[in-house]
């Protein structure tokens, strides 16, 4: 079977069935979805009903399901984003929720209301940018593993030859799966981010290209998913590769990034910044080296970059991640540690060459991956930077765009691109490309993640730190703080949904959304409203003397003032926390 899918599909709607049409040259194939049965087979052309209403998709997405049943998704609008070694990829950008029911008479009104929710949940997740596929190519593998392959993996459908670890629609596709006849109608989806340039260096063209692939294991937003999972999973767990094609030779340079692999958590609170709180009855030893063992499997040689403070509340995370380093004793892995705020404080950014100075010789020993316009492998990469900060998302990238330039100056000069004693950093035009790509791949990482652009992208961008980059970091973490408090709880449902760590039982008893809420939900902010608003009121109706205006003011002050400490001693019970899969699960 060759490792394509089918690129153009028509969907046939009826009553009775989903019909979705290859119309590939010489296709005849039709998947045929039965919307009472939901048995999925095989069938011809012939069989679709000329009664059938029919729309044209991009693919399908898979199927999943709710209270009401079974719903198919499909992708109904798309963006090229390029050609990939003459394989066009793709930007999914609109979707369609299609329900096997045809009605939702049989629902309770609660049911109705948890359908519904399930939904808007499904359709957050759809919401969020960052979904790309190709039906000829497999994006979810770096160059180099794509080298070292045997001729029967090559023959594989793209769903089976893919990592796992990035297929995004994996569980929504567990159906098709497991009907090898139907696998070209099954189209694995990255989520991340994916750019390509055609650039220009010395009237020498060649194609950038660069690629984040982000886990569906231990996925999750920004504070409810932290460290890692009992099999090793690291949250936030990223792999970014940077690809050069000039005169049909490819050179690959990939990083990582993932939270610091230790079992700890980080619950919002209400506060600004919540302590982190490191898991002091869990075997960490067994999660960080059941990381370690299958990133070296994977990767080779790791040099870790722990970017967090060395100081105040991240410093024990620090000492804890040097620790279990020096416990695991592997010489294949090594660690540095790097205070970036401290290194960088008063917008002193050019002293991340400190950093890059002690590490160049380690990436000189890593080296990249090339292949000549034969195919006939020159290079291959030994190991990777496994870069981390709190998020893994600002400090992390700043460093990564760093370490990225550097490989690519060392490869483009091998190519011939760069004349000898020529620097990247003096290429006007391409810097420019550059920079903006990496800042486009951290605002893409964080909303991911975060649910706001980056933080210091300005650095990113222009190679300095401005007041207005501050100003708008300042925006960006007001915002994170809102919906890391008020609205995560939704997301972090939203990604268990839809990657299947959490599946709707129709049958079930006790509805998961509908959670009591404590007293103090609903009754403190009230009191503190009106504390408040009685406050303002006394000041604008001074009363006969300042005395009695001053008392009241006092009074109701204190009393808004009170109320509002105690919410905030009570932060974790006023925040939108998860609701799907228990706190154990997601800690």
């Amino acid at each position: 079977m060759a490792a394509t899918t089918y690129e153009r599909l028509k969907l046939h709607i009826t009553p009775e069935k989903f019909y979705v049409e290859a119309c590939d040259d010489g296709a005849d194939d039709v998947l045929t979805i039965d919307r009472v049965s939901t048995e999925v087979t095989l069938a011809a052309k012939k069989d679709v009903p000329p009664s059938a209403v029919t729309r044209p998709i991009f693919g399908i997405l898979g199927t999943i399901r709710l209270v009401a049943g079974n719903y198919l998704i499909v992708i109904t609008k798309k963006t090229k984003i390029g050609e990939f070694f003459n394989h066009v990829i793709w930007k999914a950008t609109d979707f369609d929720v299609l329900s096997y029911k045809k009605t939702m008479l049989h629902l309770t009104d609660i049911q109705l209301q948890d359908n519904k929710t399930f939904l808007a949940m499904l359709n957050h997740v759809l919401s969020v940018d960052g979904f790309y596929f190709s039906t000829t190519y497999d994006l979810t593998h770096t160059l180099q593993r794509l080298s070292n392959t045997s001729p029967d993996f090559q023959e594989m459908s793209l769903l089976e030859r893919a990592d796992q670890r990035f297929v995004w629609n994996g569980h929504l596709l567990r159906e098709l799966s497991a009907q090898p006849e139907v696998h070209r109608f099954a189209l694995p989806v990255l989520h991340g981010f994916i750019t390509m340039h055609s650039c220009s260096i010395n009237g020498k063209y060649f194609d950038w290209i660069l690629i984040s692939r982000r886990s569906c294991f231990r996925a999750g937003v920004r504070y409810y998913v932290r460290g890692i999972d009992s099999e090793g999973h690291a949250a936030n767990f990223v792999e970014t590769e940077q690809i050069v094609h000039y005169n049909g030779s490819k050179a690959s340079f990939v990083q990582t990034r993932g939270s610091i692999p230790v079992f700890w958590s980080q619950r919002p609170n209400l506060k600004y910044k919540p302590l982190p709180q490191i898991n002091k009855v869990a075997n960490h030893m067994d999660g960080f080296q059941r990381h370690f063992d299958s990133q070296v499997i994977i990767y080779g040689k790791q040099v870790i970059i722990n970017l967090v403070n060395q100081k105040g509340s991240e410093k024990p995370l620090e000492q804890k991640f040097a620790t279990m380093v020096s416990s695991l004793g592997s010489g294949m892995i090594r660690y540095i540690a790097f205070d970036f705020h401290k290194e960088c404080r008063n917008m002193r950014w050019d002293r991340l060459s400190i950093l890059l100075d002690q590490v160049a010789e380690m990436q000189d020993e890593l080296g990249y991956f090339l292949v000549d316009s034969v195919g006939k492998v020159m290079t291959n990469q030994d190991g990777v930077f496994r870069s981390n900060c709190m998020d893994c998302l600002d400090r992390t990238n700043v460093i990564q765009s760093l370490l990225a330039r550097r490989s690519l100056q060392a490869q483009l000069q091998r190519l011939g691109v760069l004349h000898v004693g020529q620097k990247l950093e003096e290429q006007d035009e391409f810097e420019k490309i550059y920079k903006n790509a990496w800042a486009d791949n951290a605002n893409a990482c964080a909303k991911q993640y975060a649910g706001t652009g980056a933080l210091k992208t300005d650095f990113t961008r222009t190679g300095k730190r401005t007041q207005l980059g501050l100003m708008m970091d300042g925006w960006n973490s007001l915002i994170r703080y809102y919906k890391n408090n008020f609205s995560d709880g939704f997301r972090q449902d939203s990604i268990d949904l839809f990657l299947g760590n959490y599946s709707v039982d129709e049958l079930e008893s006790h509805s998961p959304l509908s959670v009591p809420r404590d007293w103090k939900f609903l009754a403190l902010p009230i009191i503190m409203v009106v504390a408040f608003s009685m406050c303002i009121i006394c000041l604008l109706m001074a009363g006969d003397t300042w005395t009695e205006t001053l008392a009241y003011v006092l009074f109701w002050g204190v009393a808004s003032i009170g109320t509002f400490f105690i919410i905030l001693y009570n932060g974790k019970d006023f925040v939108d926390a998860p609701r799907l899969v228990q706190k154990e699960k997601i800690d």
